[in-house]
């Protein structure tokens, strides 16, 4: 099992590249295929789209079938096939179809290490699992910084993505030999996703869930590179070093959430306050648009860093689930999450050109990033009628 969730960890670690990448190759899809900012946020919303899209089959094919067949199948053919289209991409439509494809490809495979912990750990150690899990499959959120910028330079971004979709089918082929399935649940309790929709100590987590890895999610998948070139003017191997600090925060905010239940007794507060912090630094953002290259890279890395409470939130919903229907329960809760980057990335784009077109560049980026803040803000003050949770 050791060596399985090393594969789970890599396969995790390419849809964090995957989800990541286009903020790095803005400018040369711009230059080789045309697609401006309005068209890589469609193409980064239909990555998240069906993402989240396929999170109940997948957690119904969790609990029926198992983690291992589930993740390698559809590693191999939407993650290995999608960045193959995505290499031979002519224009901004097959880029479009290369991450929704790519989408599909990542989606099991974090809900897939999920259920294996929840199924085979104590569930005291679920947080600290999942939020290891999450932070040293982050690296791929690296790879999609200045290493990914460094090899479009030298090789040429068509190459590079040909390589990430061969070492994609690697990585299926390495999950499908070494991850086991844990042992099938025996009660008689079938249930479905209606009985989790029907728990009400579940009903304010949901907003939280929604919109806590919205920011972090959309400007690290995105909006960070767009917003450095056309108000600072960096260039490409510039945009990726930010990237990085970026990126670098995500991962130490995911490992130092893991333990914070523990040492302080409460998954509620610990997400509440982290995430109130993010929507202040998100607010900041928008408040100190132009101000300065360091600063907005400190602001951006900011909200990396509280951003990364998606373990944290996971892990106060799963105190609520009954053990059969786990693997349903895990993806819904996947599936608001990486939803609500879909939904608020679609939404984005439109915003982001009227608000251009209305008031000049960095009106732009102060209207995005103060959405992106306040729906934090309002997810927050949802979340104040949950109740703890410290399975």
């Amino acid at each position: 099992m050791r060596a399985g969730l090393v594969l789970l960890c890599m396969a995790y670690a390419l849809s964090q590249f995957f989800r990541a990448v286009l903020a790095v190759l803005g400018g040369v899809l711009q230059r080789d295929l045309g697609a401006g900012p309005a068209d890589l946020a469609l193409a980064s919303g239909l990555w998240f789209l069906t993402f989240a899209v396929m999170q109940l089959p997948i957690g119904l094919a969790l609990d029926r079938i198992g983690p291992r067949l589930t993740s390698a199948v559809l590693l191999a053919i939407g993650g290995g096939g999608g960045a193959l289209v995505f290499a031979l991409a002519t224009g901004p439509a097959h880029v479009n179809i290369a991450m929704g494809l790519i989408g599909v490809g990542c989606s099991p495979v974090l809900m897939a290490s999920y259920y294996i912990f929840a199924r085979q750990f104590p569930p005291a150690q679920f947080a600290t699992l999942a939020a290891l899990m999450l932070g040293i499959g982050s690296l791929g959120n690296l790879v999609a910084s200045y290493p990914m910028a460094l090899a479009a330079e030298v090789l040429g971004w068509r190459v590079s993505m040909l390589g990430m979709a061969c070492i994609s089918a690697a990585v299926a082929a390495g999950i499908a030999l070494l991850v086991k399935d844990p042992e099938r649940v025996t009660t008689g309790e079938r249930g479905s996703v209606l009985d989790l929709l029907k728990m009400r100590a579940l009903w304010p987590i949901f907003p939280l869930m929604f919109i806590a890895y919205a920011p972090a999610g959309a400007i690290r998948g995105l909006w960070i590179g767009p917003y450095l070139s056309d108000v600072f003017q960096l260039e490409t191997g510039q945009v990726g070093q930010a990237s990085m600090v970026m990126g670098v925060a995500m991962i130490a905010g995911a490992l130092i959430y893991g333990p914070l239940d523990r040492l302080f007794g409460t998954q509620k507060w610990v997400c509440l306050i982290g995430n109130l912090c993010c929507g202040i630094a998100t607010l900041t953002l928008a408040v100190m648009i132009g101000r300065g290259v360091g600063l907005s890279i400190t602001l951006c890395a900011l909200i990396g860093l509280f951003g990364s409470s998606f373990p944290m939130v996971v892990a106060h919903a799963r105190g609520f689930m009954p053990t059969h229907l786990v693997g349903r329960g895990v993806t819904l809760l996947n599936l608001f999450g990486i939803g609500g980057v879909g939904v608020v990335q679609f939404g984005s784009g439109p915003l982001h050109a009227a608000a251009t077109a209305a008031g000049g560049v960095q009106a732009g980026y102060a209207t995005l990033f103060t959405f992106f803040g306040i729906i934090v803000i309002l997810g927050c003050a949802l979340y104040l009628f949950s109740r703890d949770s410290n399975r």
